[in-house]
């Protein structure tokens, strides 16, 4: 379910899966392993759901920072959990 009432989506979890295991390998080829700290810049879209998950996947740490925050505030959340990728 999106923010807006008619905004949804339907996806299986064989869909969701291939989608978390593709971002996956995505952010290996990044560099990013268990440990590592992430940060999530977007919405609430399926996409951070799949960001989510892929980090849990390999380990990484994520912290999400809402699309509806400032740019300062978004500096001051990266350096505070010293992250080293950021997904937007």
């Amino acid at each position: 379910e999106g923010n807006e009432p008619g905004d949804s989506a339907k996806i299986t979890y064989s869909e969701l899966l291939h989608k978390v295991c593709q971002f996956a390998n995505v952010l290996r080829s990044q560099g990013v392993k268990k440990g590592d700290r992430i940060s999530m810049y977007m919405p609430m879209i399926l996409e951070l759901v799949v960001a989510m998950l892929a980090c849990a996947r390999i380990g990484a740490v994520h912290s999400i920072v809402f699309a509806g925050f400032s740019a300062d505030s978004l500096c001051e959340r990266i350096l505070d959990c010293g992250c080293s990728l950021l997904v937007t």
